[in-house]
């Protein structure tokens, strides 16, 4: 029988199967993915802690849909998309490494159009992405908003997971332990 952690996020209750990394700790699986009611409440809630942010930034895959929520309830008609493989249309954009994260623990790399380059380059960026742990992909997207002459402004997430829950330089919406 699957293990459940039972989580309120601002008045959405989300059932999170726990679930074990092959480092031995077991996390609370957070997965917006094809839940479209979730992604949709978290999305307006973002939103608002997004005010002042001129542009948005997040990072394949799971904070695409989020982006797309919070971008469309502020109005705005584009939001940056950090990929993590470079895609033929990218030949002129830039790029970073980065530490490897919880999930996927290997080094990767991120990269971003000349387009969204373009978007953020001299604008407050607000980096939003479902859930913040060790801090390593958002180092990524720092970085990546640095490159490209954007200013970090906000960096807004669904869940900080374990000790990122204590971080003075985040906005969440609700915190999830590590097991």
């Amino acid at each position: 029988m699957q293990e459940i952690y039972t989580l309120d996020i601002k008045g959405y209750t989300a059932q999170l199967p726990i679930l074990p990394l092959p480092s031995g700790v077991k996390i609370c699986f957070f997965n917006l993915h094809g839940n479209a009611e979730m992604t949709e409440h978290c999305g307006k809630e973002i939103a608002k802690l997004a005010d002042g942010c001129e542009v948005l930034i997040t990072a394949e895959s799971k904070g695409l849909q989020l982006t797309h929520v919070v971008a469309r309830e502020l109005g705005m008609h584009y939001y940056a998309v950090a990929r993590k493989s470079k895609k033929l249309y990218m030949q002129d954009g830039i790029e970073i490494d980065i530490k490897s994260s919880i999930t996927t623990g290997k080094e990767q790399k991120l990269y971003l159009s000349k387009f969204d380059a373009e978007l953020i380059k001299g604008k407050k960026v607000g980096i939003v992405d479902d859930v913040v742990s060790t801090g390593a992909s958002l180092d990524g997207l720092e970085a990546l908003v640095e490159k490209a002459g954007g200013i970090i402004y906000k960096k807004l997430f669904v869940l900080a997971e374990g000790d990122a829950k204590d971080r003075d330089d985040i906005q969440y919406l609700a915190s999830i332990p590590i097991l």
